[in-house]
């Protein structure tokens, strides 16, 4: 891939990664923030990180030197004049994104490709802000941006075939894995992973288990790296309740995704977990709860979870948000599950799925449990998702 000019808008952590990752690249990067000291701590803190890959012989000090040098940092949006990609990373409000693109296309070239790392905004929305939104692209890394190897790419309707495949290529050339989804809430990742938190979060609320046993059961039974509820902690229950709500508000309050009010509150407490020092768990050096240990309970709680988020990926499928290799690719390198969902389904088949659904709904009578029709469908055809040769 030809060397070019990057530029990155935001330097809070996936700016500064996605910044960093272009740059060990060979490419020049402009990273821009009109904070001076927020910039400062983001170019420190890719000093920190080329330093830590080099004390472990991942790149050589030349490497380390070279990558830092082909970073550049300003305070204005007109650094951006020479760059032929612009990655936008800055806070999640539309309104803002919008009117930081209708200025970003008065400072660059006609060519150039103004992309969002939004994770679930709609990049139609965003790119209607611009006189030219043929050239407007979803560019969704995931976090940390260094390490991660799934970015999704997400045409707007009005994106052309051009930036599409232009877009595809650049950042397949980064090393990363690219997959192509639709523009629809929360794309691909954050749209299938809303059952392993909601559900998780419904069981607890229900009185089935407490936090540590169902991070249990998702981790011992179903080979998660992370439970729902450490992973929640994780991520910061800020962060991830605001994206449930906005999944859920995108999606026309379908109480699939519903969110929770356990969640809700620890939000509006701030209790953010880790980064706060309390969340589902409290943070402060003492032993974390004891989980119960019970095979059968645990079991229970996996294939509950586990049929909801099967559930979520055929129905992805269904409205043909992507295609199955994507969905399942987007899971396993988006968020470390263990295998893809429709390959998992596949095992036991969906029959089996379709069953679990199906009680599910029998007794809640919840839309929220309703089977996606395409896991139906095949279940009454005696299909697989993967055809097996």
């Amino acid at each position: 891939m030809k060397k070019m000019i990057v530029g990155v808008l935001g330097s809070g952590s996936m700016g500064a990664g996605i910044a960093q990752v272009a740059a060990s690249r060979g490419h020049r990067v402009i990273l821009v923030d009109q904070n001076e000291s927020a910039l400062q701590k983001a170019y420190t803190s890719i000093q920190d990180s080329l330093e830590k890959l080099t004390e472990k012989g991942k790149i050589s000090p030349d490497e380390q030197r070279q990558t830092l040098a082909s970073i550049q940092t300003s305070v204005s949006i007109k650094d951006f004049e020479s760059c032929s990609l612009i990655i936008e990373a800055i806070v999640e409000n539309l309104e803002i994104k919008k009117n930081v693109f209708k200025d970003l296309e008065q400072c660059v070239q006609k060519d150039c490709i103004l992309a969002t790392n939004t994770s679930s905004l709609s990049i139609a929305s965003i790119a209607s802000s611009c006189n030219h939104p043929e050239r407007v692209i979803g560019i969704h890394f995931f976090n940390p941006a260094t390490i991660m190897k799934l970015v999704e790419v997400i045409p707007a309707v009005q994106t052309s075939s051009e930036i599409i495949q232009k877009s595809k290529d650049i950042i397949d050339s980064w090393g990363k894995t690219t997959v192509l989804t639709k523009d629809t809430p929360g794309f691909i990742v954050n749209r299938v992973a809303r059952p392993f938190y909601g559900e998780a979060l419904r069981i607890l609320e229900e009185g089935m288990a407490d936090i540590a046993t169902i991070d249990w059961a998702m981790t011992s039974q179903g080979g998660f790296k992370m439970g729902p509820f450490t992973l929640m902690d994780y991520i910061g229950n800020d962060i991830n309740y605001t994206v449930t709500e906005s999944v859920f508000h995108s999606f026309y309050y379908d109480p699939k995704y519903k969110p929770s009010f356990t969640q809700k509150r620890l939000h509006e407490a701030k209790f953010w977990g880790r980064k706060t020092g309390r969340g589902h768990y409290i943070y402060d050096g003492s032993p974390l709860p004891t989980p119960t240990q019970d095979d059968n309970l645990g079991h229970i709680i996996f294939e509950r979870i586990l049929a909801m988020l099967i559930n979520e990926a055929a129905d992805a499928l269904f409205w043909n948000i992507a295609t199955a290799e994507d969905i399942d690719l987007a899971m396993t390198q988006g968020v470390n599950y263990p295998k893809g969902l429709l390959k998992w389904a596949d095992e036991k088949g969906p029959a089996y799925w379709l069953e679990k659904m199906d009680r599910l709904y029998s007794f809640y009578r919840e839309d929220r449990y309703r089977c996606s029709p395409l896991l139906r469908k095949l279940a009454q055809e005696d299909q697989l998702f993967y055809n097996q040769d």
